[in-house]
């Protein structure tokens, strides 16, 4: 079945409206017709089954058949600080981390940044990373948006981390693998922040503000990765030792205890 976003504020009951993009989608590109049965969501996630009861100029009317609760969520909230990068290596990761379940994507400049974009031009990213969100959320089947930004110094982003359970900063020049807080159980409420450099690495400076701000200084192993791809790696160990790719899920999906 076919998956659409709808805003919220769209809904009415067991009625709901489909405007711009996605209404032109279902109209012009799958030419659907009254009768069609297709799959909605929200963003908050809450998703819909609904029917097509009229298509006009811009605007999709649908019946709502059947209110979903979706389980295509991560079991923990996972944000991810990502010193802005060169050309469009921010755009992939935007996707590739909601696919993997990322609930917020926080850019940021680093000393050693070299991607330094003036305010006009980050405005128009974000608004582009936003869309990327939504695109990967039909995609990946996922239910929430993961939100996007604004821009933070790292000494902000530091300020920021103070509101989070668990805080881990990868290094290249680290020797700590990361450990699982046994003092800290994951639970649905607990925030857990990943900060990865840019391409020329970590300051000593930044490091050493880190470690004063309790954040562990993580490796991700002996091997130097590129700058696009130890987000990926970090995320994915992330949600293999906390949330729902590790054996702790694959047991309880299983029934074993």
């Amino acid at each position: 079945m076919r998956r659409f976003s709808v805003q919220p504020k769209d809904i009415n009951g067991s009625s709901a409206a489909i405007y711009g993009d996605e209404a032109n989608h279902i109209q012009n590109v799958l030419r659907l017709s009254s009768g069609h049965e297709i799959q909605l969501f929200d963003g908050t996630g809450t998703e819909y089954k609904a029917k097509i009861d009229s298509l006009s100029s811009n605007k999709i009317q649908v019946t709502i058949l059947e209110k979903i609760e979706p389980r295509t969520e991560s079991p923990i909230q996972i944000i991810m600080a990502q010193a802005l990068l060169k050309d469009n290596k921010m755009d992939h990761l935007v996707r590739q981390l909601t696919e993997l379940g990322m609930t917020q994507f926080i850019p940021y400049i680093a000393e050693r940044s070299i991607a330094r974009p003036d305010t006009s031009r980050l405005t128009k990213r974000m608004e582009r990373w936003e869309k990327i969100t939504k695109e990967s959320l039909k995609q990946c089947r996922r239910s929430i948006i993961p939100e996007i930004g604004p821009v933070l110094s790292f000494k902000e982003l530091l300020a920021f981390g103070k509101t989070c359970d668990t805080c881990i900063l990868f290094w290249e020049n680290s020797k700590t693998p990361i450990k699982i807080p046994k003092d800290k159980p994951q639970t649905p409420e607990n925030r857990i922040i990943l900060i990865l450099g840019p391409e020329g690495g970590f300051s000593d400076n930044e490091i050493e503000q880190a470690r004063q701000s309790d954040f562990s200084i993580a490796s991700l192993g002996p091997r130097i990765l590129k700058a696009e791809t130890a987000p990926i790696a970090a995320f994915t160990i992330i949600q293999f030792l906390f949330g729902d790719m590790g054996n702790k899920f694959l047991d309880k999906a299983s029934g074993i205890h």
